[in-house]
């Protein structure tokens, strides 16, 4: 028998391929398919089943791109109407040569979401391990939002698949969750991947409440975002639309001259450099997502059937693969080229190009005891800003910039502060892009301020 996890960076999305003899299974599989084959065909197995834990929100499900390239097929929770596959419910075996599987329903993140047991019969027949999918975290719980006007039944019936369907397969069952931390579908993951059922009943902070009463009222007093993308995803995702996929597209090479007459017909410029690269110089109206923030921010600020021109670093191919990766998983497919040679290209060709002034911790702290005039922004999340922020800045989530704008002045100079400077450069550029004309970011930003003893409030 064989289990291999496969993590999606950016993401933070954990999806499994297993099998035992001939046969493989594969569950939650991202639309970039093709490490689950490389697997199956190493350990000699065919994939025969897939299986999606819920209708993802936050990527484009391979499902389909996998069952297209193997004939396997596709399984899911008869709770929601799936244009595609077939539905299970409670109870239902499936064997897979050596290996067999039991659906558990466990509704609650979404109404179809389902769980997974996974049984070795060679050694008994209680489950060894359990794909959990949305519904269980290392660490935390699967989050109860996307129903406003139902929030209390979902939070019960998240209650209720937790404590009376998976915890009760046994202390010993191994956790095989869909995310891992730093995913959008939960707040408070353990930065490992590995745990047990019985581990998380003791050690889960979610799991301390046991009283169905408290956890309900826990999980519909927490604050999470909804980015717009995650609708694309519910699409594609439940009427299984999404463009076949059966190679990486390939972004050809622009030199600056048809790369800015791109642009000038729709095409957004996506500048995946580091901040600092893109404080020093980039392109007038592009957008700074610095390689590694594309899965948690691009879905909320690119516009799906607009053409995107990567800006990477001069000849750092991998960045645009690597970019490109990230695209298509949240379902942005039209890449049709990236800026050839990069800035240096754009610079000797004579175009012009902006600057984003970094402003070093100590300059600003220099700013704030001064009482000049400017607004501190601050784009950092509820949770991080509640729990610390400099004095009189004003807070504003990252994606919510585009449509605050006309709460942000004006009149006086813009600083963009977050937790390490990156998110603060994406906020500045999207203020650029808005004719903002005085905007520099805090490079370093609340990290920076470890050393230098700012005077950080918190929210009462």
């Amino acid at each position: 028998m064989f289990l291999e996890k496969i993590p999606s960076e950016g993401l933070a999305h954990l999806s499994y391929v297993f099998g035992d003899g001939k046969q493989a299974g594969v569950v939650d599989p991202r639309r970039d398919c093709e490490t689950y084959l490389d697997i199956a065909h190493q350990n000699g197995a065919e994939i025969t089943h897939v299986f999606e834990t819920h209708r993802n929100e936050d990527y484009v499900i391979g499902s389909q791109e996998l069952a297209r390239r193997t004939g396997a097929a596709v399984y899911h929770g008869h709770a929601m109407d799936f244009a595609y596959g077939n539905p299970v419910s409670d109870g239902d075996r499936f064997e897979l040569d050596g290996l067999f599987l039991t659906i558990l329903e466990t509704p609650g993140h979404t109404y179809e979401s389902i769980s997974i047991a996974i049984h070795d019969p060679a050694f008994g027949q209680e489950p060894v391990g359990v794909f959990t999918g949305d519904a269980l975290f290392v660490g935390d719980v699967g989050r109860t939002d996307f129903f406003p006007d139902a929030k209390e039944e979902v939070a019960g019936l998240l209650y209720d698949s937790i404590f009376e369907k998976l915890l009760p397969l046994g202390d010993h069952v191994i956790l095989y969750p869909a995310h891992g931390a730093g995913s959008v579908c939960g707040s408070g993951m353990a930065s490992r991947e590995f745990s047990t059922l019985g581990y998380e009943r003791l050690n889960n902070p979610v799991l301390q409440r046991t009283d169905r009463a408290d956890f309900v009222q826990f999980k519909i007093q927490e604050k999470h975002y909804q980015p717009p993308y995650f609708r694309k995803m519910e699409e594609y995702n439940l009427k299984g639309n999404a463009q076949e996929m059966p190679r990486l597209p390939r972004p050809r090479p622009m030199p600056a001259a048809e790369f800015a007459k791109a642009m000038d017909n729709s095409m957004v410029a996506v500048d995946v450099r580091s901040p600092e690269a893109i404080a020093g110089a980039s392109i007038p109206g592009s957008l700074a997502i610095p390689l590694d923030m594309i899965p948690a921010y691009a879905g909320w600020f690119l516009e799906y059937g607009r053409p995107i021109g990567i800006v990477p670093e001069d000849g750092a191919h991998e960045q645009i693969e690597t970019a490109v990766r990230y695209l298509i998983r949240l379902g942005y497919d039209h890449v049709p080229g990236f800026l050839e040679g990069g800035l240096h290209e754009w610079e000797t060709s004579a175009r012009h190009y902006q600057r984003i002034p970094a402003l070093h911790i100590a300059e600003l702290r220099e700013r704030m005891e001064n009482n000049e005039e400017f607004t501190l922004l601050d784009v950092r999340k509820h949770d991080e800003f509640d729990a610390g922020h400099l004095a009189n800045a004003q807070h504003m989530f990252l994606g919510d910039i585009p449509a605050r704008l006309d709460e942000i002045s004006r009149d006086r100079p813009v600083v963009t502060f977050c937790g390490s400077g990156r998110r603060a450069i994406i906020a500045a550029s999207i203020l650029k892009q808005h004719g903002f004309s005085d905007v520099s970011d805090c490079l370093g930003s609340m990290s920076a301020c470890a050393d230098t003893a700012c005077p950080v409030e918190t929210s009462d």
